[in-house]
């Protein structure tokens, strides 16, 4: 009996000292954006008791920021969308069925996962040119979805042939077509998989800076990235409008984060009540 306490406590204060490490660096980030940069100066580590909402206003009245905000919202949905919708078909065909060559697709897709995108860099150059989608999100959306696919359809497969057979049998006496099969029965049951792919595949794709550095040119264009580079460079001096600048980039991936971590217990207490 007392071992088994002193093993729940040591696992316990693990996880309560990893909860503390990860929380205190965004604390301090919200914290300094509250904060006058003079205050801020004088005393980095001071609580803002008098919060300074002007930080927020200035980032967002410089008119660049929001640009940078949104086209980063557009190219990360955009590859989400399609990450999500590829890697349901993909992962249900892989993980529910069992043809000739199906060793050989599923390996050539993982595959990819062994190839790094900056190796490929000068091959999706000239592809994207020759396509004409240099300096379009499309091009971009399309470079990250193939990159990010090999992984997610991995993750999906294994999902999907989790999940029992019998389901399939009792779904197809009913009368159900294997497109009905997908999204009413087995969509349901999946979400956990469909959870993780969003939260691994977003959050690469929003912090990226590498690629949106090569393949986008006009300035209106660049995301959030390659635009905080640039905000550094005007408010060098002006920590609290900077640290403003990190929460706003920071709260779509927070909020992502947040919602799926729903859907993902949702989806996991669904699947236990359906199989």
């Amino acid at each position: 009996m007392i071992k088994l306490f002193a093993s729940k406590l040591f696992f316990r204060s693990i996880l309560i000292f990893n909860t503390v490490i990860v929380i205190l660096p965004l604390l301090f980030i919200v914290n300094s954006s509250l904060r006058e940069t003079n205050d801020f100066a004088r005393s980095p580590m001071k609580l803002a008791t008098h919060p300074y909402w002007q930080n927020f206003k200035d980032v967002w009245a410089g008119g660049t920021f929001p640009t940078y905000m949104k086209n980063s919202l557009v190219v990360t949905g955009g590859s989400l969308i399609l990450i999500l919708l590829l890697s349901l078909g993909a992962g249900f065909v892989l993980g529910r069925y069992k043809f000739r060559g199906h060793s050989i697709i599923l390996g050539f897709i993982l595959s990819g996962m062994l190839v790094p995108a900056k190796l490929a860099i000068l091959p999706l150059f000239i592809q994207l040119k020759w396509m004409h989608l240099l300096d379009s999100h499309i091009g971009l959306i399309l470079v990250y979805t193939s990159g990010a696919l090999p992984a997610a359809i991995f993750i999906m497969s294994g999902f999907f042939s989790a999940l029992p057979s019998d389901l399939d049998n009792a779904a197809r006496i009913d009368g159900a077509s294997e497109f009905q099969l997908l999204r009413v029965v087995l969509t349901p049951l999946v979400r956990p998989g469909l959870a993780i792919v969003a939260i691994y595949s977003a959050i690469p794709i929003w912090n990226d800076f590498f690629l949106p550095l090569v393949f986008l040119q006009s300035p209106e264009k660049k995301t959030i990235m390659q635009g905080l580079t640039a905000f550094f460079g005007e408010y060098s001096s002006q920590w609290g409008i900077i640290f403003a600048g990190l929460m706003i980039a920071a709260l779509p991936l927070i909020t992502l984060y947040l919602v799926i971590s729903e859907q993902f217990i949702k989806g996991l207490t669904a699947g236990a009540v359906k199989g």
